[in-house]
């Protein structure tokens, strides 16, 4: 981290420590309460200084918002978590990072959960989501993998599910390998990353396998072919715009942007023929997401088509918050809670767990 950065996250962490109402009134703005929810101050007074700090993606080009987002990462991630060990691998042409976690007690081999990070499918990379899987890593009692898929535009379609699906199937080859129990290999990501769980999860339980033992899908963007209340209700000033998600989808696709391709389920895991028979899920939303509602709404589908699901809303948080666990505690908890709804279920596998009601 850079001096002017260190500084930056210096600041950020006492503002984020202050008491609620003066964090609100450091926003310049009234509280926020919208669908019967109000916006934490902590992710209030977060959105006035992105809004300071952060250009918009669509004001550059992909390089650029690559290094912006790496930089706000290593902001808002703060000092990287202490893991047992951390490796750099490929997966074929595919970088990739293996976290180990601490052991304790007896010996014995973890599971392995299979990263895919968020970015719109256009930048993220294993910099901006280190802090995250680190905790997650610890949190769980899991091995990580985290998996630099190819990203949109140079790449559209299907590059970065074919990526995750042979990522998803060299951590089954290689789980022993890497201490793992090959038993109780998982997927999990967020956003963009959480689409491709949903996806290759449908994909591996299809075909060949295996099939994943579970999937861990944080805010996952599950339909690109229909607009549901929570994207108009949050389209503007909740960090990702509506303007923005159309962008991203527009590089995702490319040249297919525009056509049915978003009703083809490798795009809108919503759409899948059958979501019978798929691994337990672990579904995250915010409740001042564009994206809440469809991630709800596939929760419910798959737990309609029997697969056990576990549905947790954090109400006052906006799309994005895990990666801000560096700064503040409550994000810090959340992730944590996550982390540890994660390494209970691999725990389980095979014992359905109920979905839960919404806050």
């Amino acid at each position: 981290m850079q001096f002017k950065e260190h500084l930056q996250y210096r600041a950020a962490r006492l503002l984020a420590a202050l008491p609620g109402p003066i964090q609100v009134a450091l926003s310049g703005a009234p509280p926020v309460e919208l669908d019967g929810q109000r916006l934490a101050p902590s992710q209030q007074l977060s959105l006035s200084l992105l809004n300071r700090l952060a250009d918009s993606a669509m004001e550059m080009d992909p390089q650029q918002t690559r290094l912006e987002r790496r930089r706000l990462a290593s902001l808002y991630g703060g000092p990287p978590p202490r893991v047992a060990s951390v490796k750099d691998l490929a997966i074929g042409t595919i970088p990739a990072r293996h976290y180990a976690p601490p052991q304790t007690g007896t010996p014995e081999r973890r599971p392995l959960l299979v990263f895919f990070h968020g970015g719109g499918f256009v930048f993220g990379d294993l910099e901006t989501h280190d802090s995250l899987c680190r905790l997650l890593c610890r949190s769980s009692g899991s091995h990580v993998l985290a998996v630099d898929y190819r990203l949109a535009p140079e790449n559209p379609f299907p590059a970065a599910v074919e990526d995750a699906r042979a990522a998803l199937a060299w951590a089954h080859e290689h789980a022993q390998e890497l201490g793992a129990d090959p038993a109780r290999v998982g997927v999990g990501g967020d956003s963009a990353g959480g689409n491709l769980s949903a996806v290759v999860s449908q994909l591996a339980t299809h075909d060949s396998g295996p099939a994943p033992a579970l999937q861990l899908l944080i805010y996952p963007a599950t339909d690109m072919s229909t607009r549901r209340r929570s994207r108009d209700l949050f389209s503007e000033g909740f960090f990702l715009t509506d303007p923005e998600m159309k962008w991203f989808e527009a590089s995702y696709l490319g040249p297919l942007s525009g056509t049915d391709a978003v009703l083809d389920p490798r795009v809108s895991p919503m759409l899948g023929d059958d979501l019978s028979g798929l691994p337990p899920a672990i579904v995250i939303t915010a409740g001042f997401d564009p994206l809440r509602d469809e991630g709800e709404d596939y929760a419910r589908a798959l737990q309609a088509a029997g697969t056990p699901v576990l549905l947790r809303r954090y109400e006052g948080f906006i799309h994005g918050f895990v990666s801000g666990s560096g700064v503040s505690r409550q994000l810090r908890e959340a992730v944590l809670e996550i982390g540890a709804m994660a390494g209970g279920a691999f725990a389980l596998t095979g014992t359905p767990a109920p979905l839960q009601a919404l806050a």
